[in-house]
């Protein structure tokens, strides 16, 4: 049986494969704030993130949940923490949602604006899992370091880049995303940040 993440990663993939080569399923599914506030379509903050710029965008985005998701948080929502197993999706399609909130309030009338791709959730995903595995060493560009290492310095570069800007590349959803992972998991399950606490204060 297909876990969780190897289902939306097999449905993104073959939804943005025929997006790439068909400007309708893009306009039908890309988040267009306007689309939003004055159709009602509230469909497209979940349909944004099954559609993506490129080739390299789509890679990037499902390598990522790959192994933060299939490897990392369906094992640790379940194991290490005790929850249900639909509690993974819920994070996953909540966090399409809040994490285009952002853009949606800043860009709400404006008509050029548009956003794609499932870096929200799988930020949600990936911070979901440092929360709780702090210390875990990961590897970024083969560069070993510690998982909260590698959040801070994301972190900075995505406010950094937000405020920036000029590279057409929606870094609130990076950001909120990243924090909805954490507050959501939290939520569910708040002896989390008492655990997180004690693991910046006695890591192992």
């Amino acid at each position: 049986m297909l876990s969780f993440t190897m289902v939306i990663i097999i449905l993104t993939c073959l939804i943005s494969f025929a997006a790439f080569n068909s400007s309708k399923i893009i306009d039908d599914l890309i988040f267009w704030p306007p689309a939003v506030s004055m159709r009602r379509q509230y469909y497209r903050f979940i349909t944004c993130g099954f559609i993506h710029a490129d080739f390299i965008h789509l890679l990037f985005n499902m390598v990522t949940l790959y192994f933060f998701g299939r490897n990392g948080l369906e094992y640790l929502y379940r194991g290490e923490l005790g929850l249900q197993s639909y509690y993974y999706p819920i994070l996953y399609f909540t966090a399409l949602i809040a994490s285009n909130i952002p853009s949606y309030l800043k860009h709400k009338d404006d008509y050029n604006y548009r956003s794609l791709g499932a870096s929200g959730a799988v930020c949600a995903v990936m911070f979901a899992v440092i929360l709780i595995r702090p210390w875990e060493v990961v590897r970024v560009y083969g560069i070993p370091m510690p998982a909260i290492l590698y959040a801070g310095l994301f972190l900075a570069f995505t406010i950094y880049m937000s405020k920036k800007g000029g590279d057409n590349v929606n870094h609130d959803a990076h950001l909120w995303g990243a924090v909805y992972g954490i507050v959501f998991t939290i939520a569910v399950h708040p002896g989390v940040a008492s655990t997180f606490l004690n693991e910046m204060m006695h890591p192992r």
